[in-house]
């Protein structure tokens, strides 16, 4: 199919990441515009006219232009419906579509600050010659472990956050996760003795062949 998407990001962005999957689990072509964040291009008059606080990703599709990935990600979805893999149940189906919504925001108020974190401590801040603050990467690391917990409850029902499906919300946990999981030894995500419930859904969607496209833009 063609398509007029672009996308602009910076390729070892994980909220650019977390778009990108979307589009190839959804099967959509779109071209990647690269913004250099470490020149400050994203600070740039111009790019603030697209992205108003200088974050990346934006996605242009047309006269339509959007910003924050979770947002960008449901455009995606039900712009796109009928292509590929769903990834978002119809808003005419209450039940899915709260399930779905429910799924977003653990991963959001659940998964995302402590996953994040780690990596801000121990990635990024790194990478500016700046030193991590332990005592925060154990705290972290002490509350993400606990929030598996909960993990454990809602997949041992399920296959997926949402239900049997797989949505988006799965999809949004790989670009943090894989790098508390790969990268920084966070454990929990595939300990299959303790939970093993979020080790077998950890397993299957960090193996769809559409994140480990997107985790070689990510990691290269």
């Amino acid at each position: 199919m063609s398509s007029n998407l672009v996308l602009y990001g910076f390729p070892m962005s994980t909220c650019t990441c977390r778009v990108a999957v979307v589009l190839k689990e959804k099967g959509i072509p779109f071209e990647l515009k690269s913004v250099d964040l470490f020149t400050g291009e994203h600070k740039s008059p111009e790019f603030l006219a697209k992205q108003p606080f200088g974050q990346v990703p934006v996605l242009v599709d047309g006269d339509v232009q959007i910003f924050e990935s979770r947002a960008i990600a449901r455009y995606i979805a039900l712009k796109f419906a009928n292509v590929g893999t769903p990834l978002i149940p119809s808003p005419t189906d209450l039940k899915a579509w709260g399930l779905f919504e429910q799924a977003v925001s653990i991963e959001q108020s659940n998964f995302d600050p402590s996953a994040s974190g780690l990596a801000v401590e121990k990635v990024f801040k790194p990478m500016r010659g700046m030193a991590a603050d332990e005592a925060k990467c154990e705290e972290y690391e002490k509350t993400l472990t606990a929030k598996m917990e909960g993990y454990e409850a809602i997949l041992s029902k399920t296959k997926y956050l949402a239900g049997d499906s797989l949505t988006a919300a799965d999809l949004f946990h790989l670009p943090y996760g894989t790098i508390a999981n790969e990268k920084l030894g966070f454990a929990a995500l595939s300990n299959e003795k303790e939970f093993p419930n979020v080790a077998r859904w950890w397993k299957e969607i960090s193996n769809l062949p559409s994140w480990l496209e997107t985790k070689q833009m990510m990691f290269k």
